[in-house]
């Protein structure tokens, strides 16, 4: 006779395999046509609110591997929020404006377009390029406003960044100044801090004398009479480009300095660098006189090459390594120590020299250098220097340089006219910007913690922020300058607001073609019309003002600041920096609660990916190939603090995992054939033992999911589920029931009771998988029995779980006792197996020798002992009576197998002496015969 039919084999449409690649566009479909952002909006109307607020990629290419693992953290997190009964939106955003775009359109149409056609070319650009990355965003899973994102460029956008210039300007934070800044000649602008990075450099090193001027007060400053013979300051520059422009030399007022007599001429030295300096400008020389910085002061010496003087200045930041003379050459026009230093002796802006020009050619009237490109002009200098006799050295050199970030060319400090938020301003709190934004980073969460260190530098030591380019494609700087003193109109924050309605309504353009008098009437002949743009910086660091307030059209209300900003750990310097500059000059506080920062991606040997090593991971080929929920996985599961290393092999990995959970889920599912929750399901109190130990388990899990999706923790999800899959279910309880599941009649209360487990542990799970396994978390949730709701991300935490009361005889540290056992137990069987002794758990019989606290708990199961361990027969025996041969590794346990010489049940499996003893069903046992579909059925209390 076929029992095949009498047994509860599991039956699911929740296929094996995920075939991700091919499912999801489905899903992602679905989602769309349902309106789900929509939906969960005015599902969690009212709830208390939780803003992520995107820091906006740069609408310039395909998106990376970078790209998806930022989006798929925000999602995560937005996911996890809105689970967890938050009210969490989330609006995309794109940076719009700047170089990289007006660079394309100049690379594809020429660089001579006029402005306005430039502009308009660009904007197209750029909403080509929100468009295709978007596409990815979606298809990755992120559950956003895609219908209604935020771009830089979008009018309104435009409009609330001169509406947050004008804030600031009336806070008196922004001035107009001459400093030296970060200047790029293929830019041909000013760059951010943010947008310079330090490559290997080679540069000429040499050491030039400049012969005193004033000898008397020389000699004077030694102690001296006079002076022998002449004499010269020697200083030590990797810049020979900068000597034309020198107009003071600096030594440090505290160092000792040597006069040397070399024989011919005596030179000014740092006293300790004496014998490396002699020995490298081929020399032998004695110390006649030593005498302090401060007491050098004011004494001038002559330039070199040109018939003007270069006094002493005292400062601070002079340095005495190796390879330096302890003196240095001061161009203010072309570093920021050297412009503070002069202007501090009282050198005017019209008084410094600056003659390179902003394509790095010189001037032509520079005498002897005039039109020739600095690079290219350093050789000559170093000639002319040589041949002028004040070369004392010349070493080649390779050292750290600063370079342009998308040119990858060296950039040098340049002095120009440019619009300045200044740091040590203060409002009209009596607090500077510097301090109001330092105050901010204290009243600012951080996670990982060392963020705060790394920001807190930062704004400690920056200088004033530079927000003005000279260029085309970027929101203007709205001013009038009177053309004769240079000041602002008087009424400029009111005709700013001007601008910015009309802003609005017609995008950049209309203050690029506007008129001035439509605004100045008859005054404005008196005025110039600036024609400066914003550093992009300023356009993502405003947007909490008219993104997060509401007055974007698709802004949402959250107040003055959101709840998180999360970037990778580059933001330090970029969109965190700017943001928080902003918001301490507009609202006095940062426009965040809590700052996230994330690694960057490297290949699995840590190398950073590029296509010449052939280790890029692009987030389109993964989606192809295994699916946007495999990657969702990996970056759940890396630690997201550091780098974060991503391969093929990474993937595979990962996809194995992925396995585990999804048959794990498919395990539970196909065993909840024929049950109904409406009908079928029993009461937690009424359940059998081991079914309300999981699902007090289950409880237990989800307060920790939940601390963790709180905590930012993605990685602890990923492993407790991961462990709760294999070792709770996988290793433990489904094989346990299986038989109970497989064996007892279908509507027992043996089998609805372990079916009501299984409903409850996989409500809980889809949801606990659906910030991070969003696509097969609702896969799984669609083939859940009974009443579902429309979807699984509309869901919040499962509130079916119930918990073991902590008196409960068969409790939690009951359930765990036994687990040790039978992790030991199954050790002790794989043993007999790979011996041969057994084929299978079900055919061996074992007895187990333990001491009275192992026998007190397991005699409690009684003969339900056997179905815990999986074996035919299951005997409890003292410690003391173990024979030689039983053992195991659990302290107080000791476990002989040995194989059952009894029949197979054909139903069960089970080796029992009872095989065969009903005439009629010669091939079952007797408990397989109870569970007949016309038998009385089978009692199980435990297991």
């Amino acid at each position: 006779m076929d029992y095949k039919h009498t047994l509860n084999l599991p039956d699911t449409d929740f296929p094996m395999r995920g075939m991700l690649p091919k499912q999801e566009p489905g899903r992602v479909s679905q989602w769309q046509d349902m309106n789900l952002y929509q939906r969960l909006r005015e599902a969690r109307a009212g709830a208390p609110l939780f803003v992520l607020h995107d820091g906006p990629p740069y609408a310039n290419g395909s998106i990376h591997i970078g790209h998806a693992l930022n989006k798929i953290l925000k999602d995560i997190i937005v996911k996890s929020k809105n689970l967890a009964g938050f009210d969490a939106p989330y609006v995309p955003g794109w940076d719009c404006h700047g170089l990289p775009i007006e660079h394309k359109v100049e690379t594809t149409h020429g660089k001579h377009l006029e402005p306005a056609k430039a502009r308009a070319l660009c904007r197209e650009y750029a909403a080509a390029q929100v468009e295709t990355q978007l596409a990815d965003f979606v298809r990755l899973g992120v559950i956003g406003d895609w219908d209604h994102p935020y771009r830089t460029m979008d009018f309104a956008n435009e409009a609330g960044e001169i509406r947050a210039l004008a804030d600031m300007v009336e806070a008196g934070f922004v001035f107009k100044g001459l400093k030296p800044v970060n200047w790029c000649f293929d830019c041909g602008s000013a760059l951010a801090e943010a947008e310079v990075e330090y490559q290997d450099k080679k540069s000429d090193a040499i050491d030039v004398a400049f012969p005193v001027e004033d000898a008397d007060k020389l000699a004077a400053a030694f102690d001296l009479e006079s002076l022998a013979k002449p004499a010269a300051v020697v200083i030590w520059t990797t810049t020979p480009w900068t000597i034309p422009a020198n107009q003071a030399l600096n030594v440090h007022p505290e160092f000792t300095y040597a006069l040397v007599d070399t024989g011919e001429r005596l030179l000014l030295l740092a006293e300790e660098l004496v014998e490396s300096c002699l020995a490298r400008f081929g020399l032998d020389g004695e110390v006649i006189a030593t005498a302090k910085g401060q007491a050098l002061e004011l004494i001038d010496f002559r330039h070199p090459l040109y018939d003007r003087r270069s006094p002493v200045y005292l400062a601070d930041y002079v340095e005495s390594e190796i390879g330096s003379t302890g003196i240095v050459h001061s161009a203010p026009s072309y570093g920021v120590d050297d412009f503070n230093t002069c202007r501090a002796y009282g050198m005017s802006f019209d008084d410094m020299l600056n003659p390179v020009q902003g394509n790095g050619v010189y001037v032509d009237d520079l005498p002897l250098f005039g039109g020739q490109m600095i690079w290219k002009a350093n050789p000559k200098i170093v000639a002319a220097l040589d041949e002028a006799g004040a070369l004392m050295a010349h070493t080649p050199i390779t050292h750290s340089y600063m370079h342009c970030w998308r040119h990858k060319t060296p950039v040098i400090y340049r002095a120009t006219a440019q619009w300045f938020v200044g740091m040590d301003i203060a409002g009209k709190d009596g607090k500077t910007l510097r301090q109001r934004a330092l105050e901010a980073i204290e009243a600012t969460q951080f996670t990982p913690a060392w963020g705060k260190a790394r920001l807190h530098s930062m704004i400690a030591n920056r200088p004033d922020w530079c927000i003005s380019r000279q260029r085309n494609w970027g929101v203007p700087i709205p001013f009038f300058l009177h053309k004769q003193t240079g000041e602002l109109h008087p009424r400029t924050v009111e005709l700013m607001e001007e601008v910015a309605k009309r802003v609005e309504e017609q995008g950049i353009d209309a203050w690029f073609s506007l008129d001035p008098q439509a605004l100045l009437g008859a005054e404005a002949h008196d005025y110039d019309k600036v024609m400066d743009t914003l550093d992009v910086w300023f356009d993502s660091g405003t947007t909490h003002r008219h993104v997060l307030r509401g007055s974007h059209p698709q802004g949402h209300e959250s107040g003055p600041r959101a709840d998180l900003y999360l970037e990778g750990s580059d933001q330090h310097r970029g969109w965190f920096h700017s943001s928080l500059l902003t918001g301490s000059a507009i609202d006095g506080h940062a426009p965040y609660r809590q700052l996230l920062t994330h690694g960057f991606t490297v290949d699995a040997q840590g190398r950073k990916q590029s296509k010449s090593l052939g280790n890029v991971v692009a987030p389109q080929a993964v989606m192809d190939k295994l699916g946007a929920d495999i990657l969702r996985l990996w970056v759940a599961s890396t630690d997201y603090s550091g780098e974060m290393a991503v391969s093929d092999e990474i993937l595979k990995r990962t996809a194995d995992v992925y396995r585990r959970i999804r048959n794990t889920a498919r395990f539970l599912l196909g065993n909840l054939n024929g049950f109904d929750p409406a009908t079928n399901q029993v009461a937690f109190d009424d359940m059998i033992a081991l079914d309300r130990w999981i699902v007090d388990r289950a409880l237990q899990l989800q307060a920790r999911i939940q601390t963790a999706y709180d905590e930012y923790r993605f990685r602890d999800v990923y492993q407790q589920v991961h462990d709760f899959c294999a070792r709770d279910l996988g290793g433990f309880y489904l094989d346990i029931i299986k038989d109970r599941q497989y064996t007892t009649q279908p509507d027992s209360l043996a089998r609805r009771s372990c079916q009501s487990a299984l409903y409850h542990v996989i409500e809980a799970l889809s949801r606990w998988i659906a910030p991070i396994l969003s696509f097969t978390a609702e896969e799984i949730f669609e083939h859940i029995p009974g009443e579902r709701g429309d979807s699984v991300l509309l869901e919040t935490y499962y509130e079916g779980l119930e918990a073991l009361d902590d008196d409960a005889p068969m409790g939690r540290a009951f359930w765990e006792r036994v687990l040790e056992v039978k992790q030991a137990v199954n050790k002790r069987l794989e043993e007999a197996r790979n011996e041969g002794e057994i084929k299978g758990s079900l055919d061996s019989q074992v007895t187990l020798f333990v001491s009275d606290e192992l026998d007190a708990v397991l005699s409690r199961l009684e003969d339900e002992l056997r179905f815990v361990l999986i074996t035919s027969e299951a005997t409890l025996a003292p410690l003391t009576k173990a024979p030689e041969g039983a053992h195991s590794e659990l302290e107080g346990l000791k476990v002989a197998v040995t194989p059952s010489p009894y029949e197979k049940c054909e139903r069960s499996w089970e080796r029992r002496p009872d095989v065969g003893s009903h005439p009629e069903h010669p091939t079952l046992c007797e408990r397989s015969i109870l569970n007949l579909p016309d038998g009385p059925g089978e009692v199980r209390r435990y297991a």
